[in-house]
């Protein structure tokens, strides 16, 4: 299997483009427009990604091994066979996972020099 011992550490930090995709398959497999309106919805429209993007971040994750084309196909009759389906590789969990604890890491330090104060100070300072 590719990239199994591979230090998640290695591929940090990410763009936030690849962050947002991965954290789109964490809940499970999506198609490329499928990731578009998943981060468009989750980010309330403040980040929209095109299509160039996408793809672009789609096909390097896919050569770096964080994500996969998956074979499982929806019923057809509900679903356009052109479409491709990713999912995340156990690769592609580690990364997600050392991303959010790097950025956790910096929101903490940006707390300890007083910049935010709380969870609910994140939208209001």
């Amino acid at each position: 299997m590719k990239n199994v011992g591979r230090d998640p550490d290695s591929l940090l930090p990410l763009t936030p483009a690849v962050f947002h995709i991965l954290l789109a398959l964490v809940d499970g497999e999506r198609h490329g427009y499928g990731i578009m309106q998943e981060i468009a919805h989750r980010t309330d429209g403040k980040v929209r990604m095109g299509p160039g993007t996408l793809y672009g971040s789609i096909k390097r994750m896919l050569a770096d091994g964080l994500i996969e084309e998956s074979g499982e196909r929806p019923d057809p009759a509900l679903d356009d066979e052109r479409r491709r389906y990713y999912r995340l590789t156990n690769l592609g969990q580690r990364v997600v996972r050392a991303e959010a604890e790097r950025l956790e890491r910096l929101v903490n330090l940006a707390r300890s020099k007083r910049l935010l104060h709380g969870p609910e100070a994140i939208g209001g300072a």
